[in-house]
This record gives structure tokens, sequence and C-alpha cells, in this order.
């Protein structure tokens, strides 16, 4: 039986004395699992810890390109394997990629951090969650120069156009999409020319205070609204959405089949 999976969030960031009832609201839109993105080598670690506790729970390691403080180093990147060691639920080298917008770090800095995380994934034969903003070129040069495509893996948050989908989607990766898909006519238009096979579906969810009600907050939950917006604009059934985001993601990550 298939479900609607979350593959990519931030619900760590959330109060611990929310996360149940977020659980049990994703649970009553259908999404049976949700994988929390590693930013940080100490968050990395904390969501691990989290999967131990939250059955619904699974997690990436990762360095996120915003959170680069210094220079990352061989070391880290091997503290950062061996969260794998003793926990099966970390199944993904997540939040990797590049990110060039105005007062982020160095861009020698993250080019080196992204391509460890790659080889560290490649050795860790573990599939990767990349982020790409104001970045996309570079960013898809160095998947191609460190091979990336040997483990795999998908664009999260995409808003590109259907030239960037059709690179992304020629070099072996799924397109992951998110909330802005229910509301941006042009990424509408684009994820219409996408057949069902390339994608899967996140929440990207953490808390938004800048939103007046606690309710409008992105929440796993929401996975569901943008399944239900792909299925109206491919013109098929829901559940179609629904059965093959869930087969897309189980061939990334086998391990979510448990």
């Amino acid at each position: 039986m298939s479900h609607l999976i979350d593959c990519h969030s931030h619900i760590n960031e959330f109060d611990i004395t929310e996360i149940q009832n977020i659980l049990n609201r994703s649970l009553q839109s259908e999404v049976s699992k949700i994988i929390i993105a590693g930013t940080t080598l100490e968050i990395s670690k904390q969501c691990a810890y989290m999967t131990k506790t939250f059955d619904q729970l699974f997690c990436g390691i990762g360095i996120h390109p915003m959170d680069i403080e210094s220079p990352v180093t061989e070391k880290t990147v091997s503290e950062l394997a061996e969260i794998t060691n003793s926990n099966k639920k970390v199944i993904v080298v997540s939040e990797i990629g590049l990110d060039f917008m105005d007062g982020m770090p160095d861009r020698e800095w993250q080019y080196n951090a992204f391509r460890l995380q790659i080889r560290m994934a490649k050795t860790l034969k573990l599939p990767i969650i990349f982020h790409s903003r104001e970045a996309d070129n570079e960013t898809l040069r160095i998947l191609r120069e460190e091979q990336a495509f040997e483990v795999g893996g998908a664009m999260h948050y995409f808003q590109g156009d259907e030239s960037l989908a059709k690179k992304v989607i020629d070099m072996g990766f799924f397109i992951s999409l998110a909330r802005p898909l229910t509301r941006l006519e042009k990424l509408q238009k684009v994820v219409s020319t996408i057949s069902l096979d390339h994608l899967l579906l996140e929440s990207d969810s953490a808390p938004q205070p800048f939103k007046s009600k606690r309710e409008n907050w992105t929440e796993p939950r929401h996975v569901k609204d943008i399944a239900i917006k792909i299925s109206e604009l491919h013109n098929v059934d829901y559940d179609e959405v629904k059965a093959t985001t869930y087969n897309n993601i189980l061939e990334l990550i086998p391990q979510l089949k448990t």
C-alpha cells in the first residue's frame, strides 16, 4: 500500500513538545514517513537522535551551505559519516549544495564542502538531497565532476525552468517539489511537462513565526496538497501521484520500505 513520504523537512527546529502533534497531523494526511535534513554536524547528530524516539522519522547528515562558518575539513566529514554507524535510519546525505545569494559564506568554502560531502555520500552509498540557489550552473558542474549520479538523489525545493529540470533529470536525479507549487503558475507549467516518474514530494517545513496564525505554518501534512496539485496539473487521479511518488522514493531510498 502506497503512502506519501516527505523527503525533506526541518521539523527538528520545532519545539520538541510539538513534534508528536505534527506527526499525528501528518498521518491524518497520509504522510507516513518524514526525512529530517541535517544542516550542521551538531544538528545532524540531533536529527539522528530524534529518529530513535519517533518511528515516522528518518534523517540525513550534512552541512548546509548557509551554515558553513569555516572551511569544512576531512575530520568534520568523518565525524558526519560516523553518525551512520549506529543508526540505520540515517538514509541520505542532506542538506548539502551551493547558495550564492548575497551574504552567503565564501564560495570556495562552499565548493569544498559540497565536493567533500558528495564523496562521503559515495563512500557511504547514500543518495544526496541538494540545495541550489542562484548557483545552478555551478551546482550541476560539481555534481557532474564528482559523478554524484552514482548515488543519485534529488534537487530539493525545485523552482526552476524546463531546461534546468531536464538537465537535473538527465543527470539521474529526481525533482523534489514543495509548497510553492500550489501557488506559482510558472512553476506549475514546468511541472506539467515533467513525467511523474521523476518527482518527489517535500514540505521543507520549519517554524514560520512571521506568519500570524500557527495553523498556517508549513508542516509535513502539506505534502498532500502538493500531491493533489500535481494530480491536477497532470490530469490524473491523486492516488496515481501518491503511488508513483512513493515508488520513486523507494527506488532512491530502499530503506524506507521498512
